[in-house]
C-alpha cells in the first residue's frame, strides 16, 4: 500500500483444490505496512476503505486481456462478506458475470 486503506479478497478457483470456493479477506493500508501474496488460480478483489487510497500490484506474467475473468463482487455462490457495500462500481464490474465453471476455471 501506498496511501489509505483497502480490503483485499481472494477466492481460491482451484478446482482440484480443498479450499475450492473459500474466500479469505484481509484489511491491507499504508500504515501497517502489510502485504499479501495471491496463488495462482485464485481469484482477487479490492475494495477502497479511505478516500485516495493508492496500491501497488505486482504480477508474475505480462498482462494479457483475452486471459482476464472477473466475477461479479456479490455472487451468491461464494457469499463474500464485504466489510461495507461499495459505493462506486465500474462499468464493467457492474456487468460482471456471476460464476460460470466452464468461464472461469483453467485447470
Amino acid at each position: 500500500m501506498i496511501q489509505g486503506e483497502l480490503w483485499d479478497v481472494i477466492l481460491d478457483l482451484r478446482k482440484d483444490s480443498p479450499t475450492f470456493g473459500q474466500w479469505q479477506g484481509v484489511t491491507l493500508s499504508a500504515t501497517k505496512r502489510n502485504m499479501v501474496l495471491v496463488p495462482g488460480g485464485c481469484a482477487h478483489g479490492i475494495l477502497t476503505l479511505t478516500d485516495n487510497t493508492e496500491m501497488l500490484y505486482l504480477v508474475s506474467a505480462q498482462y494479457a486481456p483475452e486471459q482476464e475473468r472477473g466475477l461479479r463482487w456479490n455472487d451468491p455462490r461464494f457469499a463474500i462478506d464485504w466489510p461495507i457495500e461499495p459505493m462506486v462500481l465500474s462499468d464493467k464490474d457492474q456487468n460482471t458475470p456471476f460464476f460460470d465453471p466452464a468461464y472461469h476455471l483453467w485447470s
